[in-house]
């Protein structure tokens, strides 16, 4: 069962920790992989400070990636694998998380009062079929631990949804 709660604590491990926990029991018993990805884009804006941008693009097709459930301003909805830190966290299958999106070659401006940017890729069956995109107004925002956290999190979605997202 879902509780929200306040997570305070000054170690980002443990906050992921408790977060984690949280969409653990957000999304459980529900497999719907479209009200997934609201819940776990809503989630992660609410909890996570100093973000303008929290929520899911999905691969629909082989080179491109489509805008999923989100929270922030509207946002580009089809992006090119390989175009922009979306399309390069795709083509890569790897995280990308970068200080400052304006030194990031061909980095795609949805929100100009974006700075930092972290990108995870979802996986099923070892293939990538999204990625979690959060954005920040300030430069430097995300570090490893938020990475690690935001890739336990990805993981967590991924596992709770049928075959259909």
């Amino acid at each position: 069962m879902f509780v929200e709660k306040a997570i305070r604590n000054d170690s980002k491990p443990e906050f992921y920790r408790e977060l984690a926990d949280q969409l653990r029991g957000l999304l459980d018993g529900e497999q719907d992989s479209i009200a997934n990805a609201a819940n776990t884009s809503a989630l992660i804006f609410q909890m996570l400070p100093d973000l303008n941008w929290a929520g899911f693009y999905f691969l629909r097709q082989p080179n491109e990636l489509v805008l999923g459930p989100f929270q922030g301003k509207p946002a580009c909805v089809r992006i090119a694998v390989g175009r922009g830190v979306c399309g390069t966290a795709v083509e890569k299958a790897q995280s990308v998380l970068v200080e400052d999106v304006h030194a990031f070659p061909g980095h795609i401006a949805c929100d100009a009062a974006s700075r930092s940017e972290l990108v995870v890729p979802l996986f099923r069956d070892g293939k990538v079929f999204g990625v979690i995109d959060l954005d920040s107004p300030l430069p430097s925002r995300f570090d490893g631990d938020d990475q690690a956290g935001i890739e336990a999190l990805a993981a967590i979605y991924a596992a709770s949804c049928k075959a259909d997202g």
